[in-house]
């Protein structure tokens, strides 16, 4: 009981995750597991300032503020018992009633008995007296009435020494009754009923349960916050309210409340519309928030946040907060795409990116002037995917001064726009330093018949250009060509295909005249069938694949 008592003081003082309070719950069980060895329960009677075991005090305390038996005993609780299992389940809560008990006021509904009950103790049971009849005078039982309260000797309270009938006594018990504790539950207020509820009731009761949980408890906060914005127009008000939005955003950011930010965003501007005599300054500030969530700093550190979080928010959540973003994020955005690892983020990543890229030109162009290679080249692949028309004027100066991978994917973003800008660009590419460059931008040019480039195309078949280019390069210059010239380049390619006549006449090297074979097949001509089907059976294997390839072409 010593040790119960020092961890009762213990669970009181500290907190569960307090080493004190976890060796005083210890302590408690340990002592416990001892009485089990002997006995399977311990009954104790409870006197005043004593707990009594078998007529012996196993625990006294005089001072009544301290004492367990008291806190027990004024309550009407006059015999406590344990039993084994207790130790594990249920003291430690039977040490935080008795303190709760203890400190309740003298006009408190509830009593220690209620504060029993409502534990629905399994390991813990207890016998209680009222203490409005423990001094009562006690009724003897008359062989004629009906056994009636009380029981033992005593004289009754009146009449021929007979015992009164039911309704007397109860009338005389009703009366002198001290009367009943304002705010006491009794169950006589109640329906005696088992469950005094139907069916409707109770799941009504349920449903607004439900709603009362399921509410935005956030979002209703920041709702009167706005709407008393909107409505006071006292300066001194509107300074103080702007001030608790401001520091709500970072707590909201950190809690991961991502919708109740854009929230905020949202009714920022509603309000710079609907507010009566805002004056410049608030309006400067309230105008300022979505641009401080935009700037590259912020913006940074909730994009790294979002992605090595453990647990992430809802999809909708991420969109409506990206979806209020302003169009200086573009940059940043682009940056942290190839960085962010998880996969959902990144998809929304990029969704706010197209958007702010379709609906601000002016940005696209910043974001490809960057200073940063990887804001450029995602920038660039992000304009091809969307066909941004406008963003070929930014392209030129890296297509020029780019590193190779740029290179190719300005070149792959200029072919999916196709706008007039681009094919110009393009048309420069065909006399790019990088031979993937050149071969790319080649072949869209003769797949879209960009008259245009012809010029550049012819001079690298019939000059020097193409010397030392592999049977790739080779064979994407020719077909452009063909593909270009039409029937006016068929005798270029024959001088470049058959073989020349005479004892001093010789012959092309096989790759360039294979080349021009396909060239005359993407003429589709009968004159360029005619010239290829001179040379169906030349040596060369090459030459001879090639025309074959180029009938069929021309066939087709």
């Amino acid at each position: 009981m010593q040790v119960i008592s020092k961890g009762m003081r213990a669970t009181q003082l500290y907190l569960p995750n307090n080493p004190v309070y976890q060796r005083a719950v210890d302590n408690i069980r340990t002592a416990f597991r001892q009485i089990w060895q002997a006995t399977d329960d311990l009954i104790f009677d409870i006197g005043e300032t004593e707990l009594r075991w078998e007529d012996h005090a196993v625990y006294s305390q005089d001072q009544r503020n301290e004492s367990i038996a008291w806190t027990l005993f004024k309550d009407g609780v006059r015999s406590l018992s344990f039993k084994p299992g207790v130790e594990d389940a249920e003291i430690v809560r039977f040490l935080s009633v008795l303190q709760q008990a203890k400190n309740l006021q003298a006009d408190a509904p509830d009593d220690l008995l209620t504060l029993l009950w409502a534990e629905d103790f399994q390991f813990v049971t207890y016998t209680f007296r009222e203490l409005a009849s423990e001094n009562a005078v006690p009724i003897e039982r008359s062989e004629k009435d009906a056994p009636t309260i009380g029981g033992g000797g005593g004289g009754t309270p009146g009449g021929d020494g007979g015992s009164p009938d039911a309704t007397t006594v109860r009338r005389q018990v009703e009366e002198e009754a001290p009367p009943k504790r304002e705010g006491l539950v009794s169950i006589d207020d109640f329906d005696t009923t088992l469950y005094f509820l139907d069916d409707k009731e109770i799941e009504y009761l349920h449903k607004e349960v439900e709603r009362e949980y399921a509410q935005d408890l956030r979002g209703n906060v920041l709702a009167m916050l706005f709407d008393l914005l909107e409505l006071q127009t006292y300066g001194t008000v509107r300074a103080e309210l702007i001030s608790i939005v401001e520091n709500f955003i970072p707590y909201l950011l950190g809690a991961g409340d991502f919708r109740s930010v854009a929230l905020i965003l949202r009714e920022c501007k509603v309000i710079l519309q609907r507010a009566r005599e805002l004056i410049p300054e608030h309006r400067q500030i309230m105008e300022a928030l979505p641009a401080r969530l935009s700037q590259p700093d912020a913006l940074s550190q909730l994009l790294q946040s979002l992605d090595e979080a453990t647990s992430h928010p809802s999809e909708d959540e991420l969109s409506d907060l990206f979806g209020e973003l302003r169009a200086d994020a573009l940059g940043t955005l682009m940056g942290w795409l190839p960085k962010l690892s998880n996969e959902r983020v990144k998809s929304l990543v990029q969704n706010a990116a197209e958007r702010l890229a379709q609906a601000n030109a002016a940005e696209v162009l910043k974001a490809l002037g960057s200073a940063d290679p990887t804001v450029q080249l995602e920038m660039v692949r992000l304009a091809g995917r969307l066909k941004l028309p406008g963003a070929p004027d930014g392209m030129g100066p890296l297509l020029e001064r780019g590193e190779r991978e740029l290179k190719l994917a300005v070149v792959e973003a200029l072919t999916t726009i196709g706008s007039p800008s681009a094919m110009r660009l393009l048309e420069k590419a065909i006399d790019d330093q990088e031979r993937d460059v050149r071969i790319t931008a080649v072949k869209f040019l003769g797949q879209r018949g960009h008259r245009n480039a012809f010029p550049r195309i012819e001079a690298a078949v019939t000059g020097n250009k193409l010397k030392d280019a592999d049977l790739t390069e080779k064979m994407a210059f020719f077909e452009a060509y063909g593909a270009l010239a039409g029937e006016a380049g068929i005798p270029t390619l024959e001088k470049l295909l058959v073989a020349k006549g005479g004892l001093l006449g010789r012959k092309g090297d096989p790759e360039t005249r294979a080349c021009a074979a396909m060239a005359l097949g993407k003429i589709r001509t009968p004159a360029a069938r005619e010239v290829l089907q001179k040379v169906t059976q030349d040596k060369e294997p090459l030459v001879r694949n090639a025309v074959s390839r180029a009938l069929r072409e021309v066939g087709s």
